[in-house]
């Protein structure tokens, strides 16, 4: 009796330990079959289907990056309308814009400054007098040269007259041959003192304009380097002068883009806040060996001096243009990977809903911030520009906003 009482009481806990792990087991399965082709902690807005869904999809169904159903509040400057546009292909460069020309002005004489006539910041035309030299010492050697060569003259009239005179003479047998080769001479002899008293006023001519420091182009000046009163020797650098009716930049353009650049290309620039256009006026003929680039001069038209020089400005050589191709601003242009590669698309407005519009892209402008679209959207589409939040296809769209406000490239 004794060992029958101590088997029973195995057999109890036994069977207590199979009805315990039986309604585990039972529990597991139930939640299992409660939510079928979803696994076991799916989160909602996951692979499977969430509380209150319809449609029997996830949410995000609709399209890459984004979540299907819902709503959003967008503004006017957020829609874009598709239409046609300016967009240009070109070769992008930057740099200063420097002044065509800058001179310097030396003197030519050594002396005292007696008058400055113009300050940096001055316009100035050729031949307009910058600044005069004490010229006392220059005048008075100018006279005494004019006044050597008003006798070499009187000189050389009246050995040219003994000349002829003395060859009638001879003609008519009066004189000797000697006679007539000794007049020859002398008349020789009168005529380079002549010469030489004439180049002698010249030099002491060209000596007192000298004492003027006259500017060669016209221009601004940029910089006055002496005062008023100073001795200057000769060559010292008197002004810089430079001319900005046109500047001219130099850019390196990578040599496998040589073969896009000729001369009077039109390029288009922004400097200093402002749209300006300019040409290609030379390409080097070589390709910088270290650089791999070609060098090209882009000169820009400053009549009106708007421009300052070493101005920065970045713009492009406009290697191609389509007046009124489609385009739309790069801000709407999305792209997402696939397995086959990316794809472009926009998020295109379709009665009230987005909806995801797949496009090919052509010229993309960078200039002006657009690309042109060669298939997947039509003139009057509207479409959602820049980053507006998580997207997706089939959400309600609220736009608040005129068509007034709404982007355009």
């Amino acid at each position: 009796m004794l060992s029958l009482s101590c088997r029973a009481p195995r057999r109890a806990a036994l069977t207590l330990s199979l009805v315990a792990f039986a309604a585990c087991g039972g529990d597991a399965a139930d939640a299992a079959s409660a939510t079928p082709g979803k696994a076991p902690g799916a989160t909602p807005g996951g692979a499977g289907s969430t509380p209150g869904s319809t449609s029997g999809k996830a949410p995000g169904g609709g399209g890459p990056g984004g979540r299907g159903g819902g709503s959003v509040v967008l503004s006017g400057a957020d829609i874009h309308k598709v239409g046609p546009g300016l967009i240009e292909a070109g070769i992008a460069i930057s740099g200063n814009l420097r002044p065509i020309e800058t001179v310097s002005i030396r003197a030519r004489i050594e002396g005292d400054l007696t008058a400055l006539l113009v300050r940096e910041g001055d316009a100035v035309r050729t031949g307009t007098v910058l600044a005069e030299f004490e010229r006392t010492e220059q005048e008075a050697a100018l006279r005494s040269a004019e006044a050597d060569e008003l006798a070499a003259k009187s000189d050389a009239q009246t050995a040219q007259w003994n000349l002829e005179q003395t060859r009638d003479l001879f003609k008519a047998g009066a004189v000797a041959e000697r006679d007539m080769r000794a007049a020859e001479q002398a008349a020789l002899t009168a005529t380079a003192r002549l010469a030489a008293a004439e180049s002698r006023v010249r030099a002491a001519a060209s000596l007192t304009r000298d004492t003027k420091v006259i500017s060669p182009v016209d221009g601004m000046v940029e910089r006055r380097n002496v005062e008023n009163g100073e001795r200057v020797s000769r060559g010292a650098e008197l002004f810089t002068v430079v001319r900005n009716d046109v500047l001219e930049l130099t850019a390196a353009v990578p040599a496998r883009r040589a073969s896009a650049l000729k001369r009077g290309q039109v390029v288009r620039f922004t400097a200093d806040g402002r749209t300006i256009e300019g040409r290609v006026s030379r390409v080097s003929p070589t390709i910088d060996l270290q650089s791999q680039s070609v060098t090209v001069f882009v000169q820009v038209p400053n009549a009106t001096g708007v421009l300052k020089g070493n101005a920065f400005a970045t713009g492009q050589i406009i290697e191609s243009s389509i007046p009124d191709g489609l385009v739309i601003p790069q801000a709407a242009v999305r792209e997402t990977a696939q397995s086959a590669g990316a794809q472009t698309f926009v998020w295109k407005l379709s009665g009230g809903t987005l909806a995801r519009a797949d496009i090919k892209i052509g010229i993309v402008d960078d200039a002006r911030g657009v690309v042109q679209v060669v298939s997947g959207l039509a003139a009057g589409d509207e479409i959602v520009v820049g980053n507006v939040g998580l997207l997706g296809a089939g959400m309600q769209v609220q736009v608040i906003g005129t068509e007034a406000n709404r982007g355009r490239p």
